[in-house]
């Protein structure tokens, strides 16, 4: 059974920093892409950034491109999501999600497995 565990929430500053973790395990998950993903308060769920275990190419959105930054830890089965330089609008709890499939798509009900979620509060 796969399960997802996010890790590292909390409150920070804006122009801070923060890495969060999403500890994956119950597969080999070589063939998955993996999906970080938000959510706040009277909003849609959106897509952050994802990455491709296997070739380990990554995608972000608009809003975080070169301030956010995904990796994976394969010894660990650990994707990290690095935020630097957040801002207050990326307050919102914070999601990993995974698909079977190494393609990535960035709506989330492409992804069967879900985290519970951390909360990331960016305070200004």
């Amino acid at each position: 059974q796969v399960q997802l565990v996010e890790s590292g929430g909390g409150v920070v500053q804006a122009g801070g920093s923060l890495r969060l973790s999403c500890a994956a395990s119950g597969r080999t998950f070589s063939t998955y892409a993996m999906g970080w993903f938000r959510q706040a308060p009277g909003k849609e769920r959106e897509f952050v950034g994802g990455i491709n275990w296997s070739s380990g190419i990554t995608y972000y959105a608009d809003s975080v491109k070169d301030r956010f930054t995904i990796s994976r830890d394969n010894a660990k089965n650990t994707v990290l999501l690095q935020m630097n330089s957040p801002k207050p609008e990326d307050t919102a709890v914070y999601y990993c999600a995974a698909r079977q499939t190494p393609v990535m798509i960035t709506q989330p009900n492409n992804y069967r497995y879900w985290g519970q979620g951390t909360q990331v509060t960016v305070s200004s």
